[in-house]
């Protein structure tokens, strides 16, 4: 295909268009008259034909377009895919240096590297690739040969989550390039000298939450000698770096058995002592206060709350309760850090819902540090909608 190929459909915009953001939605596209499959290459033209970009089409996705070229000479193919692919990894290796602290890390993070739709962790020598467009999903023949290109010899597990294929319009059930996708042998990571291992076929979301790496190690380095409860402690993260950096005491909760399972062979693999106890956090925490069993340091790290828009405010009031049950564990001069993983819910937003819960929970939070995902996880300046963790490490004073 050249770039101006006379046979890739073209999509008319209705309005004039500016922006640079990479999703035009579909109240702003004239419908083709011959309309292309979900996630096909198309040529994008302004209201007055003059050509604006190249990028995915999806007349059945409220994202219609998804923006991937904006140079006309510029062919979107198997070449463009290697580039594209080339250029994140390069980022991590060779800018940020990922290698010499872990082996765990986001290779595409979506529109952060300019690949709309598309998320690729690496853990080990085993690739994990999820589909969020049908556009990548239909180009995968592609990005699996970029990223063997950069990966030689690596192992694959590719998915999409149900709701997903379900707005998009497509039909994938996980696929392991080793054989039956439920039973993927899981890879040993390591991450600043910490052991873990990443089971996507078994666990939430890619297996693992490189995300937090830099979290955890800020974290780890305050812990020694200190009690700490890990809160939604997922696959014991934050709780196995407590205990390998000499904490006194580490308990983590969570209520899902299977997750707490692979946590306490991560344990395990770092001859790690954790006390894992399957509970609902809010009747625990609630015992714990009246008890007043109070830990020297408090992590809150809960799964995404939501992902409908008309549900934030529902979602910052569960992020309120579990805040101040959590504050009312932590002993007077103890660190507390709390997290949310819920793009839809701003920055601005977690901070005030952290000052009524501390208002609400009579305690004087004095905040240390805000953060976010490692810099594997890139957002561009137009797209904030691919930052989506929030990190607040504070002191409770009193």
């Amino acid at each position: 295909m050249t770039a101006h190929d006379p046979t890739r459909p073209v999509v008319r915009l209705k309005n004039a268009w500016k922006s640079s953001h990479p999703w035009i939605f579909q109240r702003l596209v004239d419908k083709p008259a011959q309309r292309p499959k979900p996630g096909q290459i198309v040529d994008v033209v302004g209201v007055d034909g003059d050509w604006i970009g190249r990028g995915f089409y999806n007349g059945h996705s409220r994202i219609a377009l998804r923006m991937l070229e904006s140079h006309p000479d510029v062919d979107v193919d198997a070449g463009w895919f290697s580039r594209k692919i080339a250029a994140a990894v390069a980022l991590r290796r060779e800018f940020l240096k990922l290698d010499e602290v872990s082996d765990a890390w986001r290779v595409v993070h979506s529109e952060g590297d300019g690949l709309s739709g598309l998320v690729v962790d690496r853990y080990g020598d085993l690739i994990v690739v999820e589909f969020f467009s049908a556009g990548m999903y239909r180009h995968r023949e592609w990005i699996y040969a970029a990223l063997s290109e950069q990966f030689p010899g690596c192992r694959f597990y590719s998915f999409a989550d149900e709701h997903v294929q379900k707005q998009e319009s497509f039909d994938y059930k996980p696929v392991y390039s080793g054989g039956n996708p439920r039973d993927v042998p899981p890879a040993v990571i390591t991450e600043y000298d910490v052991k873990f291992r990443a089971d996507p076929a078994g666990a939430h979301k890619t297996g693992f939450f490189a995300d937090q790496r830099e979290n955890r190690q800020w974290l780890s380095e305050r812990v020694e000698g200190k009690r700490v409860l890990d809160l939604c402690c997922n696959t014991g993260g934050f709780g196995v770096y407590a205990a390998v950096r000499g904490a006194s005491e580490v308990v983590g909760i969570d209520i899902d058995e299977d997750v707490l399972e692979i946590a306490r062979g991560n344990a395990k693999l770092n001859s790690a002592r954790v006390k894992f106890i399957q509970a609902d956090v809010f009747p625990w925490m609630r015992d714990a206060g009246i008890r007043g069993d109070l830990f020297d340091v408090v992590i809150l790290d809960p799964a995404k709350m939501t992902r409908d828009r008309e549900q934030v405010i529902p979602a910052l009031k569960k992020y309120l309760d579990m805040n101040k049950l959590a504050l009312g564990c932590v002993a007077p001069g103890g660190l507390f850090a709390t997290f949310s993983c819920t793009g839809l819910v701003s920055e601005d937003q977690f901070l005030d819902m952290l000052r009524r819960a501390a208002f609400y929970s009579n305690r004087t939070v004095q905040v240390l540090k805000i953060a976010g995902a490692g810099a594997d996880h890139p957002f561009l300046a137009q797209v904030p909608e691919s930052r989506y963790l929030k990190a607040v490490f504070c002191r409770v004073l009193d």
